[in-house]
């Protein structure tokens, strides 16, 4: 954890700059994105996150990274969608407190931060065990370094996004988020991300971060699961950004890409 706060104290240096998405946007970080407009009305989005809240044993409080929460919520909630929020335990969500930082946090985060139905659905998401996803137009997996501890292991969350994508629901996620589809299987019983071209946080990040203690890693597992993973690079990958569309699959590679994610599933509903 430590060059992630070295990180927090760079964002909060450069706090100075000003920009209308955190003071480093400029290079890269929680770009601006425009996003169509869609007539929405009466469709219904999940987000999914974690329930883990530490990293390792005994280290830092960790969770869903703010902005891969906030961010499709708002762009959900943006085209008249109505939006639930689910956990793996349900119950309060973790959020990591560095994501809330200041210089750190993303424009949604302060939205979030002034908004007692959000923080309210948050302190008391559904269990996902509780809920019929084919009630959805729409999955998201939320990423964080907690998802690296419980998405990609949860059968129950495996079985439910394989009876969601066999219902036509576009599914998807960023960051350690598409760790929740290892388990889901298509029609033959399959791996359903074998084969498919998918994006996920790099391992490059997770090193430059020094977070390594988490148990996934999410370039690296869906590799072994077969997958054609795609990526961008920069100088530091908590810049980068990638989105990749396979179908119905719609996937971001970090905590930049939640609004565009959201947007292009709604793009796929709005097509169905």
């Amino acid at each position: 954890m430590y060059k992630l706060k070295i990180f927090v104290l760079i964002a909060i240096t450069f706090g100075l700059i000003g920009c209308a998405n955190g003071p480093l946007e400029p290079f890269g970080y929680h770009p601006h994105y425009e996003s169509q407009s869609f007539n929405l009305e009466g469709k219904k989005a999940l987000i999914i996150t974690t329930s883990h809240d530490q990293l390792g044993e005994d280290g830092d409080p960790t969770g869903v990274f703010g902005s891969e929460m906030t961010a499709p919520y708002y762009e959900f909630l943006k085209q008249g969608m109505e939006v639930d929020l689910a956990s793996i335990k349900g119950g309060e969500i973790p959020i990591d407190p560095i994501s809330f930082k200041w210089g750190v946090k993303s424009s949604y985060d302060s939205r979030y931060q002034e908004d007692s139905v959000f923080q309210n659905k948050a302190k008391h998401s559904i269990k996902i065990d509780n809920i019929d996803f084919t009630q959805y137009d729409t999955i998201f997996l939320a990423g964080g370094w907690g998802a690296a501890y419980d998405l990609g292991y949860s059968e129950v969350l495996g079985q439910k996004i394989s009876e969601a994508y066999a219902a036509g629901i576009p599914v998807g996620g960023v960051c350690h988020g598409p760790l929740g589809l290892l388990k889901a299987k298509n029609e033959k019983g399959e791996s359903l991300i074998k084969g498919r071209r998918l994006t996920a946080v790099t391992d490059k990040q997770i090193h430059e971060l020094s977070v390594d203690v988490t148990p996934l890693h999410p370039e690296t597992e869906l590799r072994k699961a077969g997958v054609i993973y795609e990526s961008e690079s920069a100088f530091f990958d908590i810049f980068a950004n990638h989105v990749v569309v396979d179908g119905i699959i719609v996937t971001g590679q970090n905590q930049n890409a939640g609004a565009e994610v959201a947007s292009k599933m709604m793009a796929i509903i709005a097509e169905q």
